[in-house]
């Protein structure tokens, strides 16, 4: 009888203990401790979600979330990248070159890498760092026509005409209904007072793109021999995108001096007037 009752006080102990136990793991949270690819994967996640609202228009929000995913996975060079475009798009050069800095030390055989590099050099006026970025980029990647487009521009900066034509010539070579560097041929002739040649290079960029650019470059060359088509071209062009009326605007498209000088004098033209002041007063309204 003793024996039986110490078995019910054993079994009602244990059966108590056991309960405890219950209880304390009921109040006690459960923690998930997310592994490293599930980490990697939530960085890669957000980081292309910042890559999106750069392109909607969204540059703080991208910008936050990209450094969000740069604290999640520091060792992604991917995410580096997308962290400089926010950077960019926030006008954060300095910070975009620090971040394509840690990304060419992840991985320095990515051609975007230095692609980008170039892009935030030109834009705070550093044209030799922008060179060189875009001749280690092409050297990775040697048939992107855009890179090479770019370093043509680069010598057309520098006025290094035939130099310029050359690229753009290898360029067309890999995408021959690559209008822009087309009528960059145009744009570079021109200067070296090779008219002929500028007209036919920018009536081929119209062939293939009706664009206020190569428009108003071919009625440039024409003023003086052809005015009334000249101004017909001038119309056009203005119609299609009056920010070309504006010099410091077709500065920006690397119009040289010559060219320049000469569409003065063209948009002074009395039968363009009408045109020109249209033109400028959509480029105030559009500010």
């Amino acid at each position: 009888m003793k024996k039986f009752f110490k078995q019910i006080i054993w079994i009602s102990l244990i059966s108590f203990y056991l309960l405890q136990i219950e209880k304390v793991q009921a109040i006690v949270p459960y923690y998930y401790l997310p592994t490293i690819k599930n980490l990697q994967k939530q960085g890669s996640y957000i980081g292309k979600n910042a890559y999106q609202l750069i392109y909607f228009g969204q540059y703080k929000d991208s910008l936050n979330l990209a450094k969000l995913a740069i604290k999640i996975n520091p060792k992604d060079e991917k995410l580096w990248l997308i962290l400089a475009e926010a950077q960019i798009a926030n006008k954060k050069y300095k910070s975009a070159i620090n971040s394509l800095n840690k990304a060419e030390k992840i991985n320095s055989k990515i051609s975007e890498i230095y692609f980008a590099k170039s892009n935030v050099y030109l834009k705070i006026s550093q044209q030799k760092k922008a060179k060189s970025a875009l001749e280690k980029g092409i050297k990775i990647e040697p048939n992107n026509h855009k890179a090479i487009f770019q370093l043509g521009n680069i010598l057309l900066m520098e006025k290094d005409y035939l130099g310029a034509i050359k690229l753009f010539d290898k360029s067309i070579k890999i995408k021959p209904d690559f209008w822009q560097a087309i009528n960059n041929k145009g744009l570079a002739y021109f200067e070296k007072n090779n008219i002929n040649l500028s007209i036919k290079f920018f009536e081929s960029a119209i062939s293939i793109e009706n664009n206020a650019e190569p428009l108003l470059g071919l009625a440039s060359c024409l003023r003086i021999n052809n005015t009334k088509l000249a101004i017909e071209l001038a119309k056009k062009a203005l119609a299609k995108d009056p920010k070309y009326v504006n010099y410091d605007y077709r500065k920006e498209q690397l119009w040289g001096e010559k060219l320049q000088a000469s569409t003065e004098i063209l948009l002074e033209n009395q039968e363009l007037t009408k045109d020109v002041i249209i033109a400028k007063s959509k480029i105030i309204q559009s500010s």
